[in-house]
């Protein structure tokens, strides 16, 4: 159920990476930063929501599943964590959205968490700035970090920079980047270049709640 990518040197902390709607954990987007992650000590733990599952074994899209389903089966990932290590959650898009509802809640199975973190944040669907996906903010209460893209159609650095939040969290803006980090070629800046900064960051994030 978990793909780890594991750090070749001993791990200071785990990350639970899960993945956005439309793709799964073996997308390209997942698998980089995963490696970019696990390169600098921290083991990252892939998985699959159900729905997704059903998606490859088919060979179909599916719409994901509704928010509690999918909170129930990443709270029952996480029981499978490896006990020794730091607990850090997230993922990208959905992935980071579900670890931040689920960071909001109080369930007593779920193993303890020491922070959190998402990768292109969906506040709002692209064009519809007016339904805002934050509600629950207020009730993260754990470390928070956003690594989003300027140019994120779900969240823009204009729009989030005067957006008043119940709990703000840490912003990381990844230059002229969209949903999925990647910039436009005459910005001169690179998705793989952008992509290294959002995993060095995370992994400063990780290190320094550990």
């Amino acid at each position: 159920m978990i793909e780890w990518i594991k750090s070749q040197s001993p791990a200071k902390a785990q990350f639970m990476f899960a993945h956005g709607a439309g793709a799964g954990s073996d997308s390209e987007f997942m698998q980089q930063i995963a490696q970019l992650i696990a390169a600098q000590g921290i083991d990252v733990g892939l998985f699959d929501f159900e729905y997704m599952q059903i998606a490859k074994q088919t060979n179909k899209r599916r719409p994901p599943d509704r928010a509690p389903k999918l909170l129930d089966y990443f709270e029952r990932i996480l029981t499978m964590a490896q006990p020794e290590l730091p607990l850090f959650i997230g993922g990208k898009s959905m992935g980071g959205r579900m670890a931040s509802m689920l960071a909001s809640e109080a369930r007593t199975s779920t193993p303890a968490i020491a922070g959190v973190l998402a990768f292109g944040y969906p506040f709002h669907p692209p064009g519809k700035p007016d339904k805002l996906r934050i509600d629950h903010f207020g009730k993260i209460a754990y470390p928070f970090m956003v690594l989003q893209g300027e140019r994120d159609t779900f969240g823009t650095r204009e729009e989030l920079t005067q957006m008043q939040l119940d709990k703000r969290p840490d912003f990381v803006w990844l230059p002229d980047g969209d949903h999925s980090l990647k910039p436009r070629k005459r910005s001169g800046f690179t998705q793989e270049g952008n992509q290294q900064i959002a995993a060095d960051q995370a992994v400063s994030f990780i290190k320094q709640y550990i």
